[in-house]
C-alpha cells in the first residue's frame, strides 16, 4: 500500500465517527453543534443542518475508506482506521460536554 492510503484510513475513521452524533441528533429532531452554528462548534444548529453535515461526513468517510482499501489482511491500515475512530470519539466526548451549558 502507498503511504497516502494509510492517511486515508485514519481520516476515514475520523469522518465516519463524526457522522454518528450529527446523524442521531438530526433524525431525532434535536439541535446540536456543527461548524455552521454561532459560535462555530459551540452554538446549536438545526436538526436539518445536522443531517446534511452527517451525510457529508458519511460521504467523505466512505470515499476515504474506499481509497484506503482497509482490509483485515492489512493490520496497519485497519489499526489506523480504528485509531481515527477512537481519537474522534474521545475528542467529541470532550468537546460536546459543554453543549448544554451554553
Amino acid at each position: 500500500m502507498e503511504w497516502y492510503q494509510y492517511v486515508a484510513a485514519f481520516f476515514a475513521g475520523l469522518f465516519l465517527t463524526n457522522a454518528v452524533p450529527h446523524f442521531v441528533n438530526g433524525i431525532s429532531g434535536n439541535k446540536f453543534p456543527t461548524p455552521f452554528s454561532k459560535p462555530p462548534g459551540k452554538g446549536l444548529s438545526s436538526s436539518t443542518v445536522n443531517m446534511v453535515w452527517a451525510l457529508f461526513n458519511l460521504l467523505v468517510g466512505y470515499l476515504l475508506y474506499r481509497a484506503a482499501k482497509v482490509t483485515g489482511n492489512n493490520l496497519l491500515s485497519l489499526s489506523l482506521f480504528f485509531i481515527g475512530i477512537i481519537l474522534m470519539g474521545i475528542l467529541s466526548s470532550k468537546g460536546f460536554q459543554q453543549k448544554d451549558k451554553e
